[in-house]
């Protein structure tokens, strides 16, 4: 098996302060808690920005430029900058960033989707932000807009006009029937580094099962022009990375998708998580992959070609 790539998602856009004290927002804590991350084994580093004041998901490019330089200066790690934001903005606003910034890389969901985050609401005792509680319950009325025109918007100013390559995020099956569609249409040019995400209520449950047909689908649709990555929310996550890490898949770990580290105890950081699925792959007699190393396998343009 080829070495395997340690993804870390740093914060995200789904999980409220409330939840965790250890969710970084303020941009001196999502740098340092990316270059802790990459320090204990994570080769790319998906990020979010988060208003500094209340955590609240941002797609101004300031906030952005408050912790981009610091990550660049403290690692090598791959920046991995998301074009999904949150599913309460509009494609132009989760583009503002991205396109300021020209990463290496780049996350694209491969379609729309109920985006339902209402059931946190009932495991959180105490708000520390007004905006918390009605932003989760207004999910059971939320969907997250990625056309097909959307795709081709983001392939072409991300992907032709930027140079950036892709994390195809796949939250159910036809989301690889979308992108064998881009892939024919010439707008998509394998391989592919496709993300199989589980447990978001809308899209795939965390099932070993379903993991396997996946695999298989992508077998069928792209030979060999693939490399595949899984990502599970919540307690999922470390029992699905480990299911693909032995099937010769990359895996993504950060709180991001997950807060805890144990059944009843918080992550402490994004390294905690990193540290533990690399004790893990290791284990299974996998190698992890450096930074450099991930830039060859997924044909990136590397960290002198970005805006910041």
């Amino acid at each position: 098996m080829s070495a395997i790539i340690i993804s870390c998602a740093i914060t995200g856009s789904i999980h409220v302060p409330s939840q965790s004290p250890h969710l970084p927002f303020a941009p001196q804590d999502i740098a340092a808690q990316a270059i802790g991350a990459a320090q204990a084994g994570a080769a790319i580093l998906h990020l979010h920005a988060r208003h500094p004041d209340t955590g609240h998901p941002s797609a101004d490019p300031a906030h952005w430029a408050a912790f981009l330089p610091t990550i660049k200066a403290g690692t090598d790690a791959v920046v991995n900058m998301t074009t999904g934001g949150s599913a309460i903005m509009t494609l132009e606003q989760r583009l503002a960033a991205p396109r300021a910034n020209a990463p290496e890389m780049c996350s694209l969901n491969m379609g729309s989707m109920n985006f339902a985050l209402y059931p946190m609401i009932a495991r959180i005792k105490d708000w520390r932000f007004d905006w918390e509680k009605p932003f989760l319950e207004t999910t059971d009325d939320l969907v997250f807009k990625n056309t097909p025109r959307d795709i081709a918007s983001v392939l072409h100013e991300m992907g032709t006009l930027r140079g950036a390559r892709f994390e195809f995020e796949c939250y159910d099956i036809g989301h690889l029937t979308m992108l064998k569609h881009f892939v024919d249409r010439g707008a998509v040019q394998p391989p592919c580094f496709i993300q199989f995400v589980f447990g978001v209520l809308g899209g795939m449950a965390a099932d070993p099962a379903t993991l396997t047909h996946l695999v298989r689908t992508a077998d069928r649709l792209f030979g060999t022009d693939y490399q595949f990555s899984v990502l599970a929310a919540g307690r999922a996550q470390i029992p699905m990375a480990t299911m693909a890490a032995a099937m010769g898949g990359h895996v993504r770990v950060g709180l991001e998708d997950n807060l805890y580290i144990a059944k009843g105890r918080l992550a402490q950081s994004n390294a905690e998580q990193v540290s533990l699925i690399r004790s893990i792959v290791e284990g299974l007699g996998r190698t992890v992959a450096t930074p450099a190393q991930a830039r060859a396998m997924l044909g990136l343009k590397g960290a002198a070609q970005v805006g910041f």
